[in-house]
């Protein structure tokens, strides 16, 4: 029973934010959540030397080494929790944790370092979780056409790729739009 006024309890929702290092994932639920966004980010030592590739992100000094999280209400029913994945190689064994119990997830995905995206996409085509796949243009630039991108990642052809900015909160909702009506058409299909 809930509190004397209180109206119902709103549905949670838990999307994963994933991609590869730099890509702009900490970025994307900064700009989307209503609430000031949860950071675990520090900043990267010499002892990443060696072991992290900065090529393309040379100007990263800092590094998510747990999770993001924010929260967005779509509606007075539904209240969407964002989780984002760290995204070097050495704390992917924290990915099986976030995407536990998910509805779906985003891709994040850097043109300046397209492999980083495998990981994940990988990831979550062999858990079956649907996914979308958002190609962070970095300043506005638009450097590589959407289908180039869809071959390069060898996306299968239901899976939306979309341009997106990840510092722009409305593109992000398209983003997260997206994902929204790919689980809706998989529901209903019985995919």
């Amino acid at each position: 029973m809930g509190v004397m006024g209180a109206g119902p309890v709103p549905d949670t929702v838990k999307i994963v934010v994933a991609g590869g290092f730099g890509a702009g994932k900490t970025t994307l639920v900064s700009a989307v959540s209503e609430v000031e966004s949860l950071h675990t980010e520090e900043v990267m030592t010499s002892q990443s030397v060696g072991v992290d590739d900065l090529a393309g992100v040379e100007g990263k000094i800092t590094t998510t080494v747990a999770l993001d999280f924010g929260r967005i209400t779509l509606d007075a029913s539904t209240v969407v929790y964002l989780f984002g994945t760290p995204g070097q190689r050495r704390f992917s064994f924290m990915w099986e944790e976030l995407a536990e119990g998910a509805l779906g997830a985003i891709v994040l995905a850097d043109t300046r370092r397209l492999t980083d995206s495998f990981d994940a996409i990988d990831f979550f085509e062999s858990r079956r979780l649907p996914f979308v796949v958002a190609v962070n243009c970095f300043d506005g630039q638009r450097t590589h056409r959407a289908e180039d991108v869809r071959v390069a990642l060898d996306l299968e052809g239901h899976t939306p790729l979309l341009l997106c900015d990840a510092r722009e909160r409305e593109s992000v909702k398209e983003v997260l739009g997206a994902l929204v009506a790919l689980v809706l058409r998989l529901e209903l299909s019985g995919a």
